[in-house]
């Protein structure tokens, strides 16, 4: 099938990939432009555009598609489908309507539950105990269009955003390429969406601060869910410390107060059972235990983390 490929991160790359192993002509790719990253402000590619040239594809990077030139350039590749898998901005209904099958979307979750641009960290931030992917027929809406197919994967109890993400980029390109067998056979019935929606925004730097008075269990989900970006974190006099790693136990204590400092990991109180700080990262220090970390700073139990700053 011809077909125009809209992605840009890691999560898009595989599906990029099985489209081109599966043989389908990929009439052009478009992805978000280089960004400065890092402290070195070194000029990044996106992870869709490296692949797009180690396949020598046409590569797109418009800083915006609603222009009538991009519209028309577009136009101009006659695609029969067209492909977006987490692009980064939403598709105005002028492209929409240019292939012949329209525009199929790889969406990280089970629709309509957790609509939006970040799915997978707050399925794991929700305490969600399974996830997946949807196949959907994009319209105007906001993930909003009918799915073609689905497929659901467990949430394990140690599953971050990278591990849940890098397993779900896998589940959905395969989906994908057995949906546009389908959708060229004309053999898939698209189905509205049911149920209550709800939504993943993007998420902001402030999403990752600790509330030492939420529920450690909820905390736990929110180190989870905010790994490897934004990061949860907290504050001990002050200073930044983000929380990598974490587990929970039973326990009462006041909020943010250290119950106890135990080998690797530090036990503080929240507002139902105790955070196990395993493993966290001072700003401008490497990674380092709990444990290390709080006798580098002669920590002792009874000490309080402080909610925000």
């Amino acid at each position: 099938m011809r077909i125009i490929f809209f992605g840009t991160p890691e999560f898009a790359v595989p599906s990029l990939r099985k489209l081109i192993e599966a043989g389908h002509r990929i009439l052009a790719v478009v992805t978000q432009p280089d960004k400065v990253k890092g402290r070195g402000h070194i000029l990044s590619e996106p992870p869709v555009k490296a692949i797009a040239k180690q396949h020598e594809l046409t590569v797109f990077q418009p800083k915006g598609i609603r222009s009538d030139e991009f519209r028309s350039t577009i136009m101009s590749y006659a695609p029969e489908l067209i492909i977006v898998v987490a692009y980064g901005k939403i598709i105005p209904p002028a492209l929409l309507k240019i292939p012949r099958y329209g525009c199929v979307n790889v969406h990280a979750s089970l629709l309509p539950k957790y609509r939006g641009a970040a799915p997978i960290q707050w399925s794991i931030i929700g305490g969600e105990e399974k996830t997946g992917v949807t196949i959907m027929q994009m319209d105007k809406g906001l993930d909003t269009g009918d799915i073609l197919q689905m497929a659901d994967t467990p949430i394990a109890h140690d599953d971050t955003a990278a591990t849940l993400g890098a397993r779900l980029s896998v589940m959905g390109a395969d989906l994908l390429i057995a949906t546009i067998d389908r959708i060229a056979t004309g053999s898939l019935r698209p189905i509205p969406q049911q149920g209550a929606a709800s939504y993943a925004p993007v998420l902001k730097k402030e999403d990752g601060c600790i509330d030492w008075e939420r529920p450690a269990r909820d905390i736990c989900n929110l180190v989870r869910g905010t790994y490897p970006w934004p990061g949860a974190y907290c504050y001990l006099s002050g200073e930044r410390l983000a929380v990598l790693k974490s587990g929970i136990v039973e326990g009462r204590g006041l909020p943010g107060q250290i119950d106890k400092i135990q080998g690797d990991n530090v036990f503080v109180a929240t507002g139902d059972g105790l955070l196990v700080l395993a493993e966290v990262k001072p700003d401008g220090r490497k990674v380092m235990t709990a444990g290390a970390f709080a006798r580098g700073r002669r920590l002792k139990e009874g000490a309080y983390f402080e909610k925000r700053i």
